[in-house]
């Protein structure tokens, strides 16, 4: 599990999860974008949804606790690519969910 760190807080995210965050995250931010980042929280931390305000002006981080770099998946960057330009923001999924949202929406960016 690695760690998002925003501001003076950390949040844990699974590794490979966390890095298709941060690409699309890197994106969003290199374009000078603010947006929402919104997350289930597992049962075992209190169930619930969280959502942070990213902006390019409080410093993030991101802490991995794996030593490789994961592969990215075309599709997962898609799905969370296209979710960061909708109202809600962009919403951390699973791969699988990721995977199902292309098929649905074949035409994404």
């Amino acid at each position: 599990m690695g760690y998002l760190k925003h501001g003076e807080r950390e949040y844990e995210f699974e590794d490979r999860l966390l890095a298709h965050l941060q690409f699309v995250i890197g994106q969003k931010l290199k374009k000078q974008e603010c947006f929402f980042l919104s997350w289930h929280k597992p049962h075992d931390q209190g169930d619930g949804r969280l959502s942070v305000w990213l902006s390019p002006y409080v410093s993030i981080g991101f802490h991995f606790s794996g030593s490789r770099e994961p592969e990215l998946s075309k599709a997962w960057v898609r799905a969370l690519n296209s979710l960061a330009h909708t109202p809600r923001g962009l919403i951390a999924i699973t791969e699988e969910e990721a995977e199902k949202f292309v098929k649905k929406n074949p035409d994404l960016l």
